[in-house]
């Protein structure tokens, strides 16, 4: 099995490190270049699902709020 690692960054993205395939919804490969990848959790990316640091400038937070 190989290595893959998700690294979640505190108001940032997920990383994802590793030997990695990525789809969308209908199974069409992304494509990407690199050994890790930034996914975009804060829903403002304009290169969704990838990150472009667009959650600096929308403020985003990663803090569970109850």
């Amino acid at each position: 099995m190989a290595d893959v690692s998700v690294k979640i960054n505190d108001n940032g993205p997920y990383v994802i490190s590793g030997d990695v395939t990525i789809v969308d919804v209908e199974g069409k490969k992304l494509s990407w270049t690199g050994t890790a990848v930034a996914l975009c959790r804060c829903g403002q990316s304009t290169n969704k699902p990838f990150c472009d640091g667009t959650h600096n400038k929308a403020g985003f937070s990663s803090e569970v709020r109850g």
